[in-house]
């Protein structure tokens, strides 16, 4: 079991790591065709991070280990949560440690350690799109762990792995007015936290608009390429986590080779999914105006409130 379980977690990360750019490929054809456009190949995020990788690092004068040490942080924060979040198989060597605190508390390292970099540096952008992406984080971060709360009070634990078990076997708890509102509060959070719109823009580097993207303006090479890659993966990793929270169906929950291939091949198909849906409903999206987007996370938060609610009262706790 161990071995076949340590399997899955490494198959899972590695699907992470190198679907992670395709996702991002996928995305931008999706839109680029919607929009009447051709769009560059869905293998063009690959080829850009090597181009990165092949050149020189350069820091920018002033700044300090916050900053070189933020682009390796973010990767390996989110790699951790790949491993950790049931998104191929509930019985992992790590399923028992997936708690959802830590999961929250390593995404969260994540984007406090981009925050820092960009405040490192010194520049009025960076101090801006720092103090923007900690106001979002501020807002994004209790909405997650309420709205996973709300689906962890039916399984009586906040073990991820326990949660997604739960949802496969009693679907139905998936269907109530605990599990919508909490479903659609995550995918707010989400949005959120993974820079989309009507949150943010990834695609654009218009000063006053930009809160992701300006803690990465000093970024580049190898350095620039990490937080490329840590940003798709958390997108990816996120939308995992949506899905198999919402959809558990697919989820292997034995560790039997054939399982856990079906499984990887299930994980694939709902991500892609979800990130083409994604994709054309930004195309139909515009961005909010910034003093607009506290409330609706604040309107995320509050149907993270209900969902808690409502599972109270359903389980009669």
């Amino acid at each position: 079991m161990n071995g076949i379980g340590t399997a899955a977690v490494a198959a899972q990360v590695t699907l992470v790591v190198v679907g992670a750019p395709l996702l991002t490929g996928v995305m931008r054809k999706v839109r680029a065709r919607l929009e009447g456009r051709a769009g560059a190949a869905v293998t063009q995020p690959w080829r850009d991070l090597r181009k990165l990788l092949r050149k020189e690092a350069i820091t920018p004068v002033g700044t300090g280990p916050a900053f070189r040490a933020a682009p390796p942080l973010l990767v390996a924060t989110t790699a951790v949560v790949a491993a950790l979040v049931p998104l191929v198989s509930t019985a992992t060597p790590v399923g028992r440690r997936a708690d959802l605190i830590l999961v929250v508390a390593l995404l969260g390292l994540g984007t406090v350690a981009v925050a820092l970099a960009g405040l490192d540096t010194g520049t009025a952008f960076g101090g801006m799109g720092a103090s923007r992406q900690m106001t979002v984080a501020a807002l994004v971060e209790p909405t997650i762990l309420l709205a996973v709360f709300a689906l962890s009070m039916p399984a009586g634990s906040t073990n991820l792995s326990a949660i997604v078990s739960g949802g496969l076997h009693d679907p139905v708890r998936l269907v109530s007015p605990a599990g919508l509102l909490a479903t659609a509060a995550l995918a707010v959070a989400v949005l959120a936290e993974t820079g989309r719109l009507p949150v943010d823009n990834p695609a654009t580097h218009l000063e006053l608009t930009m809160v992701h993207e300006a803690t990465a303006l000093e970024f580049a090479g190898p350095d620039l390429a990490l937080v490329e890659l840590g940003t798709q993966m958390r997108l990816t990793v996120l939308l995992g986590l949506l899905a198999s929270l919402a959809a558990p169906w697919g989820i292997a929950t034995t560790t039997t080779p054939l399982a856990l291939a079906l499984a990887l091949a299930v994980l694939t198909a709902k991500v892609a999914l979800l990130g083409t849906a994604l994709a054309a409903a930004e195309v139909f999206w515009a961005k909010l105006r910034l003093f607009r987007v506290p409330e609706l996370l604040a309107g995320s938060f509050l149907l993270a409130v209900l969902a808690v609610t409502a599972s109270y009262f359903l389980t009669g706790a």
